[in-house]
């Protein structure tokens, strides 16, 4: 902050107390007129047959008034609300500084409670109930938003109950996923195939999981499936977790799997983003979040 606007904010800020302890002050006592009578102290306002009595503050509001302005003088000497000057709060205050002594404190109160869970592997972990409990308020607190309170997923955010990974559903994988984060591009093919195109080749994808097509225009769109997304979804269509490309065989979708979806997802792509939390949660909490989310989806693991 330049010297001009460091007086300029304390001068605003100094002229503004005292302007009002002024009006205070000022008001503390009232006039007296020659033919006042405790019965016609008043200042003479009258509104709809109610007289508006002329008394000063009472005593005691007075003097909380006054506390408040020693308050302001005392808080503007210890913290930063004058310009520049930065206060006598021993080895200075921000609100940076603050939050770090805050998390500081809460990482020492948590540190022994999430400790002995960093130890254990995320698969028995996962099988901990009281560990999961703690895992679920991790989870409605940073993921539910998205992926939904159950972890069922919506449009666009994927199911975390089945068995269905873009980047892998192994316990590393999941806790790579959550510290990193994920992005995820399809780019859009509407100027390589054109309407016709985009048109048989979503013919091919639904064929691909045994569903309703026609089979001369899946035909064509093979061959568009062959030269244009095999590199990333494999020659047979079930996803690469190292691009994050989807499976294409199931009846999984994450975005929709509906002829029109399929099409417009070939149109226009498609771009997935998942935040990376390592500096938003600790390592500890990670793991934790990490073992509940690899829990969703353990029915399914049980079934395999």
């Amino acid at each position: 902050m330049s010297t001009f606007w460091s007086l300029w904010i304390i001068g605003l800020t100094l002229t503004n107390l005292v302007l009002v302890l002024w009006v205070l002050l000022a008001n503390r006592k009232v006039a007296v007129r020659d033919d006042e009578t405790p019965e016609n102290r008043t200042t003479g306002h009258v509104y709809d047959g109610i007289e508006e009595y002329d008394n000063p503050l009472p005593r005691w509001w007075f003097k909380m008034f006054i506390a408040t302005f020693i308050f302001a003088g005392v808080y503007l000497m210890i913290y930063p609300g004058l310009g520049s000057f930065k206060g006598f709060y021993p080895g200075g205050w921000t609100q940076e500084l603050e939050l770090k002594r805050h998390q500081q404190k809460a990482d020492a109160r948590y540190a022994e409670q999430f400790g002995k869970y960093n130890a254990m592997p995320i698969e028995t972990l996962a099988q901990d109930q009281d560990a999961m409990k703690m895992g679920l308020r991790l989870f409605a607190n940073n993921c539910a938003v998205c992926h939904g309170a159950d972890g069922g997923g919506n449009h666009g955010f994927p199911n975390l109950t089945d068995n269905d990974w873009i980047w892998g559903g192994s316990p590393e994988k999941i806790k790579e996923t959550i510290v990193q984060g994920r992005k995820a591009a399809m780019p859009p093919w509407a100027a390589i195939l054109g309407d016709e195109g985009i048109a048989q080749t979503t013919e091919y994808v639904l064929s691909l999981s045994g569903r309703e097509h026609d089979e001369q225009m899946a035909l064509v769109g093979a061959e568009h499936f062959k030269r244009n997304c095999v590199a990333c979804h494999g020659a047979d269509a079930t996803g690469n977790p190292m691009l994050g490309a989807p499976n294409l065989t199931d009846d999984i979708w994450l975005y929709s799997g509906e002829p029109s979806g399929i099409r417009q997802t070939l149109r226009e792509g498609r771009n997935g983003v998942m935040p990376a939390q390592q500096e938003l949660l600790k390592e500890s909490r990670i793991h934790l979040l990490a073992a509940y989310v690899y829990s969703l989806s353990l029915p399914y693991e049980d079934q395999d």
